[in-house]
């Protein structure tokens, strides 16, 4: 029976996940729901029935896994580097959250004051896996992204990190009748997550540099270590096992020369499953009776929570900054609770309930009750808002190309000179070597993952060029993006028909291969550029018309027609219309032609600006 419940739960997990994905809104949601009808609502799911004493392990266990994997993320060189807001919201800002929340929960809900100096502890922390939805639809301008992106990067850990410390701190509190007792184990706490954590960093480290470790047990290698170094951090001192694991993960993520992206992308997987199981677990524990003992004092708190400890937090960290007010009051808004403090909060107040611990049992649903509200509730008025203060972005106007080979660089050098913005993304670091030579943006790594959404401009990004030699890449690419960005801006080079068939490609990608004609294939554009052919622009006018282009440039291969001036006064944006297979509308009267020409080819001026360039 139980493994039909727990079949259940990954049914149920990727269903949430799914209908998240189709309403484009963070999966957290749904997840929360999807626990509350399973659980309390309905009574099908009871988790302290169906794992009993292995409730707390897989909790806490899931837990550090997603901490390690979100410290995996902490670079030090780029925290120096983002800003002195986010410095300050990861700093100042979070510690003024904490104590306003935590003495709004001690007076205002009369909590034990152990309980609330966690819970205030527990809510600073946004994360990534709500934030990034929200931002991708609400486009706000670059400085609001970019200030939010980070905040949930670094926070996540780091808010996590300074939970942990709370929660050792206050539960050390009172062990002992002398001070100087509480002060030596806390101590001990941190000494010994700090030295585990370490320890784990280094032999790993030394494992995967003498490639004492094979490669293809690098990923379960890492997560049984782990594992380990949090149980036993743990076995030796009460509840330092997350600091070991954060820390784990940081020396990790700070050894340059160490390659741990499939490491990193096997842990977003990872995470990703654990994330959906736990939520849903975690909200099925919640009790009817544990919602109804939070009485309308509850309100005020939220209140507090959003209109008081964020915008306080928002107007210390952004002082003596030049940033404009209109940024400083999306920034007060915008503040989503996730999994990380849903997860640990719950560990600690297993932890807390355990150690007899008084109004330890409001924790978790006071922690949901504001996960929810803050969700819903900013997710629901963000586009509303960043419309009314003027802060939403244009429409997108910046092409990504999926690929960084030559093709891609050639083709990604050409839209740029026409003022084109553009982004290449390619999984090999030679090629967004290369590409970032050439001048142009490349993220390194599969653009449709979890880290992608951190670090990818997705809300400037209008339309979408699969160039990537491997069928895989532009499948993977195409599939993802018709969603987030509509089918209809999404295109691809073709595949072969054999391997169309072989593979069973989706319909979503056969209909969406057909850039560049029938002439079009990786094989003939990679053979012009390797013999020196270059990406020009033509203008179609009176004089010149696209037929006579055509008669003129019969190995040319369009690429692309554009709609508007580079050197315009006005900041209309270029339009940009990719030459397909079965084109119905070819270049009109004062559009521009993108073309791959042939080597030892000139190429043909309109009358107009040959007269400008002979003048």
């Amino acid at each position: 029976m139980s493994a039909i419940y727990i079949a259940g739960i990954a049914l149920c997990s990727v269903l949430a996940q799914w209908v998240a994905w189709a309403f484009r809104v963070p999966a957290i949601l749904f997840l929360l729901l999807t626990g509350l009808l399973l659980g309390p609502f309905s009574g099908v799911l009871d988790p302290d029935a169906l794992l009993g004493d292995l409730l707390f392990p897989v909790v806490s266990l899931s837990v550090a896994i997603i901490l390690f994997e979100g410290s995996l993320t902490l670079h030090f060189r780029e925290l120096k580097g983002i800003g002195k807001v986010v410095r300050n919201l990861c700093s100042i800002g979070m510690l003024t959250t904490c104590i306003i929340i935590s003495l709004s929960a001690y007076w205002l809900l009369e909590l034990n004051w152990r309980v609330a100096a966690v819970l205030g502890a527990v809510l600073v922390v946004t994360g990534p896996t709500v934030i990034a939805p929200l931002l991708n639809s609400m486009r706000p301008t670059q400085d609001i992204d970019r200030i939010l992106r980070w905040e949930g990067i670094v926070i996540d850990p780091i808010g996590a990190l300074f939970a942990v410390l709370v929660f050792e701190a206050v539960m050390l509190v009172g062990q002992g009748e002398v001070f100087s007792h509480t002060i030596i184990a806390l101590v001990k706490t941190l000494g010994v997550g700090l030295s585990i954590g370490v320890a784990a960093g280094w032999l790993t480290t030394l494992l995967m540099r003498r490639e004492w470790l094979p490669f293809e047990l690098h990923k379960f290698g890492i997560l049984a270590l782990v594992l380990i170094s949090f149980s036993v951090s743990n076995y030796l001192s009460h509840e330092s096992g997350l600091l070991a694991v954060t820390v784990f993960g940081i020396w990790l993520a700070n050894q340059d020369d160490l390659e741990i992206d499939s490491v990193l992308e096997f842990k977003e997987d990872l995470s990703m499953i654990l994330i959906s199981t736990l939520f849903i677990l975690l909200a099925a524990r919640l009790q009817l009776s544990d919602l109804m003992m939070l009485d309308s004092d509850v309100f005020i708190f939220l209140a507090i929570v959003l209109f008081v400890a964020r915008p306080l937090c928002i107007a210390i960290s952004t002082f003596g900054t030049d940033l404009p007010m209109k940024s400083r009051l999306v920034l007060a808004w915008i503040a989503p609770r996730g999994i990380v403090a849903a997860a640990v909060g719950s560990v600690f107040a297993l932890s807390m309930m355990e150690a007899g611990v008084a109004d330890a049992e409001k924790m978790v649903p006071l922690i949901f009750t504001v996960i929810i509200i803050t969700v819903v509730l900013q997710s629901l008025t963000a586009i509303p808002v960043a419309k009314l203060l003027g802060v939403r972005q244009p429409s997108p106007n910046t092409i990504l190309i999926i690929g960084a080979n030559h093709v891609s660089r050639a083709i990604g050098r050409g839209l740029q000179e026409q003022s084109i913005p553009v982004h290449l993304s390619d999984p090999a670091w030679e090629n967004c070597r290369m590409a970032r030579m050439d001048g142009l943006a490349c993220y390194y790594g599969n653009p449709q993952s979890e880290h992608a959404e951190r670090y990818l401009p997705l809300t400037t990004i209008r339309s979408v060029l699969a160039l990537s030699p491997n069928r895989h890449h532009n499948a993977l690419g195409v599939q993802y993006f018709s969603h987030l960005l509509n089918e209809k801006n999404v295109f691809s080079l073709r595949s072969s028909t054999s391997h169309a068939k072989a593979n069973k490609d989706s319909a979503t990608f056969l209909s969406r291969q057909i850039l560049f004609g029938d002439e079009g294939s990786y094989a003939r554009l990679s053979s012009i550029i390797a013999k020196g052919g270059k990406v020009s622009s033509t203008r179609i006018s009176d004089e010149f018309s696209w037929e006579q282009y055509l008669e003129m440039n019969p190995e040319a291969i369009p690429l692309f027609i554009l709609k508007g001036d580079k050197d315009s006064d006005d900041d209309t944006p270029i339009k940009l219309r990719p030459f397909t297979i079965n084109m119905e509308k070819p270049p009109q009267e004062g559009e521009r032609v993108v073309a791959l020409q042939p080597p030892k080819m000139s190429v043909l001026k309109d009358p107009q600006t040959k007269a400008k360039e002979e003048s």
